[in-house]
């Protein structure tokens, strides 16, 4: 017989997948990635932080758009890492990129599920996605700043996003696409940065 949590793992995987496939930057990546098995992070603190954030936000006048739950993910190459983001959620000086903000005052993570990483999957690969939901917030087009001296977190704004974004160039190499669809998130209030900024919440790992 079936066990309920296996029925119930099994529509999460297929929310999961559908989250990832409709986050797909390339068509061709449908017949790419095979997904085996999703796990629902349920941190209720990183939850009600979120929602937190979205009434400080909604108080503060911000539009129903930028106040809108969307998806974000994040790859690791063993699941313990994915399991520590999972527990400590997104922190601060987490990462090695750099071009749209500094890595000290925000968080980077990806638009796009099939391109999460600077070089390419190769066959036979695989990893763990934190699958995580984000709200932008309102967004500052920055350029990619490739300099030592990083940009910082712009008053009033959430996230930066590269200029280029919008329209990743279907040329454009693996690397650069993956450049420039990052959002790089942060929380700065009286010139303090977050450690975790509330906007982005880790959901599902799979």
């Amino acid at each position: 017989g079936f066990h309920p949590d296996s029925e119930e793992s099994t529509s999460l995987l297929q929310r999961a997948v559908s989250v990832l496939q409709s986050s797909y930057l390339h068509s061709t990546s449908q017949d790419v990635f095979q997904y085996s098995k999703a796990v629902l992070v349920e941190k209720d603190v990183f939850l009600s932080e979120l929602q937190a954030f979205a009434q400080a936000k909604e108080a503060a006048g911000y539009s129903q758009e930028e106040l809108e739950e969307t998806f974000a993910f994040l790859l690791f190459d063993n699941e313990e890492e994915a399991k520590v983001v999972c527990q400590t959620g997104l922190r601060v000086n987490s990462t090695s990129i750099s071009t749209l903000g500094d890595p000290a005052k925000g968080v980077y993570i990806s638009k796009y599920s099939d391109c999460l990483h600077p070089r390419p999957w190769y066959h036979g690969k695989s990893g763990y996605i934190v699958i995580c939901k984000l709200i932008k917030g309102k967004v500052k087009v920055v350029s990619e700043n490739y300099s030592p001296s990083y940009t910082c977190p712009s008053p009033g704004y959430d996230c930066h996003v590269a200029g280029s974004g919008k329209h990743v160039p279907a040329k454009s190499s693996h690397c650069q696409a993956f450049m420039q669809s990052q959002y790089y998130l942060y929380e700065v209030s009286d010139s303090s940065t977050a450690e975790r900024p509330r906007q982005v919440c880790p959901y599902i790992v799979i």
